[in-house]
């Protein structure tokens, strides 16, 4: 790795008057020129990343060509529905609500989930909640070990390690909440001869943290290639409102709030994207160590866990594989 490199937070930092212009410019030519649909619309959850990509829309081809999907369920987090309505409004956008909770009942999300939790813990119930979280940082294994964690109406707290099996199931079942929305997505597209815009941040995009088929889908991502905290920079450059700037990341997705960190990233996002950034520009642990609080060893663990989640979840991004080549079809 690189030694000497300058390296700081401010790495980061993007003009956004530029990058505001470069993403409209890409969005209006991809919908002119290959897409041929008449305008976007996108799930929206009042969080960062599909605030500011709804955002972007709106600029690139008017507030009057978007579409703004809400789709919480029974273990939505109660300001989802709040903000997501803020931001459509504050934007002038269409929003379309829509509870995904009957259909995930129909689906057996809600049974099928509380027999992969009872598997590790008998207890669970009606008016439990539960979340999945990761192993510290310091646990640097070969393989993610994942654990459960559960409080009982009465406030009683339960962790327990999961084995494979349990987790399987757990993730099986929960990726129906990704993929019903997308469908619904699709619907509104088809509906209205639009275009899929995805909300993943170069961090998700990079590491595999999306659904394949479900929020991975989309026609467009017109974020992307932004670290989170450069997607934060453009939420305040185009005005978002300061609710949404001040919530944390979030998966949305269990019942118990759950932070991506807990779940995926086992560190903030502004330190993730830091570590991402020097693991993607050869600089070493030491350089990154002193601008981000951590030791050189656990920047190194992080790079390696980068390099595991890049390798695991690269079947994520791979378009369906053919026994035989059909060359009339180009993409």
């Amino acid at each position: 790795m690189m030694a000497g490199v300058h390296f700081s937070r401010e790495v980061l930092t993007i003009d956004g008057d530029r990058e505001v212009a470069r993403i409209a410019l890409s969005i209006r030519e991809a919908l002119a020129k290959r897409l041929r649909r008449r305008g976007l619309i996108l799930g929206i959850s009042g969080g960062i990343d599909s605030s500011v990509t709804a955002a972007l829309c709106a600029r690139a081809i008017g507030k009057d060509k978007v579409i703004g999907l809400q789709m919480p369920e029974r273990h939505s987090a109660d300001e989802t529905m709040a903000l997501s309505s803020v931001v459509a409004d504050h934007l002038g956008i269409r929003k379309v609500h829509w509870d995904i909770s009957s259909l995930l009942d129909a689906a057996g999300f809600y049974t099928k989930y509380d027999e992969a939790v009872r598997s590790v813990i008998p207890k669970y119930g009606a008016g439990w909640k539960s979340k999945l979280v990761l192993p510290g940082i310091g646990e640097d294994k070969p393989y993610t070990l994942f654990s459960i964690v559960a409080v009982s109406p009465d406030g009683r707290e339960i962790k327990k390690r999961l084995d494979l099996n349990s987790y399987l199931a757990i993730v099986a079942a929960t990726n129906f909440k990704q993929r019903i929305r997308k469908m619904l997505e699709y619907y509104h597209a088809d509906k209205h001869n639009y275009a899929v815009a995805g909300t993943p941040n170069r961090l998700e995009y990079d590491q595999g943290f999306f659904v394949k088929l479900g929020d991975g889908a989309a026609d467009i991502k017109p974020i992307a290639h932004l670290y989170k905290t450069q997607v934060y920079q453009l939420a305040r450059h185009l005005g978002l409102p300061e609710a949404v700037l001040r919530r944390p990341p979030t998966t949305d997705t269990y019942s118990l709030p759950q932070g991506q960190d807990e779940f995926y990233f086992t560190v903030p996002y502004e330190i993730m994207d830091l570590c991402l950034y020097g693991k993607n520009h050869g600089i070493d642990a030491e350089t990154v160590s002193g601008h981000t609080g951590l030791s050189p060893q656990q920047v190194r663990s992080i790079y390696r866990d980068i390099e595991r989640k890049r390798s695991t979840t690269l079947y994520l991004h791979l378009p369906p594989i053919l026994a035989g080549a059909v060359p009339e079809i180009v993409t």
